[in-house]
């Protein structure tokens, strides 16, 4: 059997719907990119959304909107994909870099260590789909001392008057906190709908926008809007009905706009989404748990708890007791028996680049702890019972191999 980690569901509804957004001659940003953010509006009960090329260029757009810069911190998690970071090295600003918890979100009370007068954003990251403390992070950034140290050095930062909290919602489109979607916990939630996320626009992303009064959310959206468009005060779209074709470029902006032709599988996929996608993608990681949970190496990842509910776009398995080269040698015997995994994360500090600028994993041990043992099952719609059942299977002989060489190895020496 061969079982890929995760390709992205195409079915009749999505070639239909990127076949009427190639019939209609218009690829770029147009009518496809609108509809879509307005069932994202649905998805998520947030009040704007924003559509663009990526994730990276969404927290990027974000943290110059905020006017973060040369000088300036922002607090991630060490364990997390490098784009976490990379976006504040963008801006010229400094990743502070921070410990994570057991269930692989940020760690508060780390966080809350790590702030000085030079913060300016925290980044949480909903690694698997679960949501990060989300109330423990507002409490921080809500706290009066830590409001009184917050030194903003901008428009959107005195209006604000704090820290500003951006969740890394790459993996959690479709998580609930609180019985509510979690993309109202944070003041911007951006999400990734890149190829192996749980809704896919090929390469895409989208910012979801909760600010608080005394910010307009829809003039952010109207600005945002222009300024993922070079700044320009009229787009393709526009300009192509009748004589429009003057334009204006109103501030220095970015060309991060989403188009049409990749606007049009995200907008098929979405329909589908709560009702057939997510469900079973919920199937699957209860199915992996119910036979994981008969043997003493098994940790169960936290995908719901008596707050959060994860979106279920990754089953990290984590195995009991074994070393970073034993979790290596067990995805070696999986994807020999034809089953493809992937580990999520290798934490940033272990990163060539990231230790040439300073960071060191010895600073992050339960990031490493978490990191050597985990790895990522496929969990996707497509996957048939029989294929789930041989994974299952494949993860348990495979584990079996490994912790049977390494009891010989004992009793041998």
């Amino acid at each position: 059997m061969n079982i890929p980690f995760s390709p992205p569901f195409i079915d009749q509804a999505v070639i239909d719907e990127v076949l009427d957004c190639l019939r209609t001659n218009w690829i770029t940003s147009g009518p496809k990119v609108k509809a879509l953010e307005y069932e994202l509006l649905s998805l998520t009960g947030s009040k704007a959304t924003v559509c663009v090329n990526s994730w990276t260029s969404g927290a990027i757009m974000m943290l110059k909107w905020f006017g973060i810069g040369d000088g300036d911190e922002v607090i991630v998690p060490a364990y997390s994909y490098c784009a976490t970071a990379l976006c504040v090295l963008h801006c010229g600003a400094t990743p502070v870099m921070v410990d994570i918890l057991d269930d692989f979100t940020i760690d508060p009370a780390q966080v809350r260590s790590k702030i000085t007068a030079k913060t300016k954003a925290i980044i949480g990251v909903d690694i698997a789909g679960l949501p990060c403390n989300y109330n423990a992070l507002r409490k921080i950034v809500s706290d009066p001392k830590v409001k009184r140290v917050f030194t903003p050095a901008s428009a959107k930062q005195s209006e604000l008057g704090r820290i500003l909290l951006i969740s890394d919602a790459a993996h959690s489109i479709g998580s609930t906190y609180e019985g509510l979607p979690a993309a109202q916990k944070s003041d911007i939630t951006i999400f990734s709908f890149h190829a192996v996320k749980n809704i896919t626009t090929a390469e895409g992303g989208c910012i979801c926008l909760n600010l608080p009064e005394p910010f307009d959310n829809q003039e952010e959206y109207s600005f945002l809007k222009l300024f993922s468009l070079n700044g320009q005060n009229r787009d393709a779209f526009a300009k192509s009905k009748g004589a429009n074709w003057r334009y204006d470029i109103l501030f220095k902006g970015f060309k991060m706009n989403m188009p049409d032709i990749c606007a049009a599988i995200g907008l098929a996929q979405i329909k589908q989404y709560n009702n057939t996608l997510l469900p079973l993608r919920k199937n699957i990681y209860l199915k992996y748990c119910q036979a994981f949970e008969a043997y003493d190496w098994f940790i169960e990842p936290t995908m719901k708890d008596e707050t959060r509910e994860s979106s279920y776009h990754l089953f990290p398995l984590r195995v009991k007791g074994i070393t970073e080269l034993d979790r290596d040698k067990i995805i070696e015997g999986l994807v020999n028996w034809g089953v493809i995994v992937n580990v999520h994360f290798i934490p940033m500090p272990m990163l060539t680049y990231f230790k040439s600028i300073g960071y060191s994993i010895e600073n992050y041990p339960n990031s490493y702890k978490q990191y050597a043992c985990e790895i990522s099952l496929p969990i996707y719609p497509q996957l048939s019972d029989v294929e789930v059942d041989f994974i299952i299977e494949s993860v348990i002989g495979a584990v079996q191999q490994v912790t049977d060489v390494n009891r010989l190895v004992k009793v041998l020496s």
